[in-house]
């Protein structure tokens, strides 16, 4: 697995034993890589995810209650959409990629090609 840099990947580690997890599931680890690539996104984790039920919890990252910016957003519907197929009338490839810089672009791409392991 690669990861954007040192910081990633202890994120990665740090939550990767907070969840059940099948070694195979291909669709948890790449939500579990998006959320721990992005600095924002990893500091609200406990917003987009329910640790104790391994849930996406869908409705924060809608509601105004957690602030996300556009490429936060993007990134969450990118890592929903690999892991369970969510999506929304933003979550087409140009919606979900044009807001991105060029890590988040690349993490982006990552946790695709983790999802299907390409990696």
């Amino acid at each position: 697995m690669t990861f954007l840099n040192n910081l990633h990947k202890n994120n990665f580690e740090k939550l990767i034993p907070q969840i059940s997890l099948d070694t195979c599931d291909n669709k948890r680890i790449s939500f579990i890589y998006v959320i721990s690539g992005n600095t924002d996104l990893f500091n609200k984790k406990y917003s987009i995810y329910d640790f104790n039920k391994n849930i996406i919890k869908f409705h924060n990252f809608k509601s105004t209650n957690t602030d996300f910016c556009s490429s936060s957003k993007a990134l969450i519907r990118l890592g929903a959409n690999l892991y369970n197929g969510y999506t929304d009338e933003y979550t087409d490839p140009l919606n979900l990629l044009q807001h991105l810089d060029h890590d988040n672009y690349n993490l982006a791409i990552n946790a695709i090609k983790l999802r299907f392991e390409y990696f």
